[in-house]
């Protein structure tokens, strides 16, 4: 059974922009643009583009050093959040990798970079040219600022830091809210495909920019139908749900239901799934139009808790955008 899943047990990148993540500072970045380590798409090598600096670079690139010392930049997470596995990928960086590279991190509520105390992540580490370095971390403390560090100088093309959305100082009150809001800690845990887009690209704020800013499964040739699993904010009262088809005109799902339970104790992904079947009904099957977005009136679990959703769409498709709305535990 877990062959066909994809766990992200929850992880997402909290260096994205859309959740507010931005670098904040940087020693140096002669070659290419620092911002761009953090953007969401794949590196890509544009053949024979030169900039007035030099070879255009997707990524962030510092000119040769010629000093004592390394360079380094800082991000400001948009999200605070704990760090569980760190991604540094210097795709396309032939000769102009680092030797070494190193993450140290911070939780500061100070804007002076001088009074930040750093706490290391990641050890010093060797790093390859045109690959992708995944390094596990065991600290748990929550975060707000990241510190890479190259050595000595050289190029990186993209930094993920997976990990979780602290909780703690979310107070909701009594407002109805989003309950499967990724700026909010909600997140998913697993699906069975997501080839043409994320399937947490659904959870995301605003409105989808485009087909890839959805989740998309391929296009199934056998019986069956996908989804995906999704762990919202601990919530009660549920009162509308919506589910936007938003730039999917020929390859939106035809119907689509939802399942929803409440989980108290901590289990695992795997568990979770296995259990998922027997769920209770929080949207019969119901049929999905394109480029649209659906507002459904909940009926069916209007009293009970929940802090799972099971997404079915059938038989394959894609989803820009998914909501739900009540009352936080």
């Amino acid at each position: 059974m877990s062959k066909k899943i994809i766990f992200t047990n929850g992880l997402i990148d909290l260096a994205q922009p859309r959740l507010g993540s931005k670098v904040i500072f940087k020693t140096d970045d002669f070659f290419a643009s620092a911002k761009r380590i953090i953007e969401p798409t794949a590196p890509v090598f544009k053949e024979g583009l030169f900039d007035k600096n030099g070879k255009w670079m997707d990524g962030w690139e510092s000119r040769r050093k010629r000093t004592p010392g390394h360079d380094y930049l800082i991000i400001k997470l948009g999200k605070p959040g704990s760090i569980s596995k760190v991604d540094v990928d210097t795709s396309h960086f032939n000769g102009n990798q680092p030797s070494m590279i190193s993450i140290e991190a911070s939780n500061s509520k100070s804007n002076n970079i001088k009074n930040f105390k750093w706490k290391t992540l990641v050890g010093k580490k060797k790093t390859k040219a045109n690959s992708q370095h995944i390094f596990k971390t065991s600290s748990k403390s929550v975060f707000t600022h990241i510190k890479l560090n190259i050595f000595p100088d050289g190029g990186v093309a993209r930094l993920r830091l997976y990990g979780s959305i602290s909780k703690k100082n979310n107070n909701f009150g009594k407002k109805t809210i989003n309950l499967a809001s990724l700026l909010d800690g909600a997140s998913v845990i697993a699906c069975n495909n997501e080839h043409f887009g994320k399937a947490e690209n659904i959870l995301a704020p605003g409105k989808a920019k485009n087909m890839g800013d959805g989740w998309e499964t391929r296009r199934r040739r056998d019986k069956g139908f996908d989804w995906l699993i999704l762990n919202s904010i601990n919530g009660k009262k549920i009162d509308k749900i919506e589910i936007s088809t938003h730039h999917f005109k020929g390859n939106f799902p035809s119907h689509c239901s939802l399942q929803a339970a409440y989980i108290p104790s901590k289990q695992s992904s795997l568990s979770i799934v296995k259990s998922s079947n027997k769920w209770k009904t929080l949207m019969k099957k119901t049929s999905l139009m394109a480029n649209k977005t659906h507002v459904f009136k909940n009926k069916l679990m209007k009293n009970d808790k929940i802090n799972f959703i099971k997404i079915n769409i059938f038989p394959d498709g894609g989803i820009s955008r998914f909501k739900i709305f009540g009352k936080a535990l």
